[in-house]
């Protein structure tokens, strides 16, 4: 049986396209049931529309408290009998709504190596920092920022002609590959 699972993202979704394409292609015995999105905007809703792939867009300014809007979500993803959220460039810290609900089920990828270099610009923060390797993160949200517990990390080197953008072109594509195959390992496993 297919696993059921919604993904957040709040930018473009490459990494969104990359998990579509793993479960498309069977290497992830699941189906993205629903993207959930934060910003209307967001390149990633048109994807997800073209990969006829269910959309809700949350604008969390709509509503009194991050409770409230997260009770939103999580009636879409009960709905939706979710067995698992997965972040790819979701730009929001995970209330206790999803996290009681979703206890080792919500999990991120980090374009870091944790616990070095957590927040929205790891990328960054590991260039200018000098580090001759970083990498990518895959870890269960918790409460914290980038805190939760570590399931798997893949090195990246930092090359001496490196510019940030090459820097970033070479950890993203790590995440294209590492995030489907740690995911499909959590699934056999039953993590999922």
């Amino acid at each position: 049986m297919l696993k059921q699972i919604a993904v957040f993202a709040s930018g473009n979704g490459t990494n969104f396209v990359a998990l579509h394409q793993a479960t498309a292609a069977r290497q992830l015995p699941a189906t993205i049931a629903l993207l959930v999105c934060d910003q209307a905007q967001a390149p990633v809703i048109a994807k997800a529309r073209a990969l006829q792939v269910p959309v809700l867009i949350v604008d969390f300014h709509d509503y009194a408290n991050k409770a409230a809007a997260e009770e939103i979500i999580l009636t879409a993803l009960q709905a939706r009998q979710i067995d698992a959220v997965l972040l790819a460039g979701y730009m929001r810290i995970i209330g206790s709504t999803l996290l009681t609900a979703y206890p080792h089920k919500i999990i991120n990828l980090h374009p870091a190596l944790l616990p070095k270099f957590p927040g929205r610009h790891g990328i960054e923060d590991a260039f200018a920092a000098g580090v001759s390797e970083t990498g990518v993160t895959i870890h269960y949200i918790d409460a914290g920022i980038d805190t939760g517990q570590i399931i798997a990390q893949r090195t990246v080197p930092v090359k001496s002609d490196d510019t940030l953008a090459t820097l970033a072109t070479r950890i993203h594509d790590c995440e294209y590959q590492f995030y489907p195959d740690v995911l499909q390992t959590l699934i056999n496993e039953g993590a999922i």
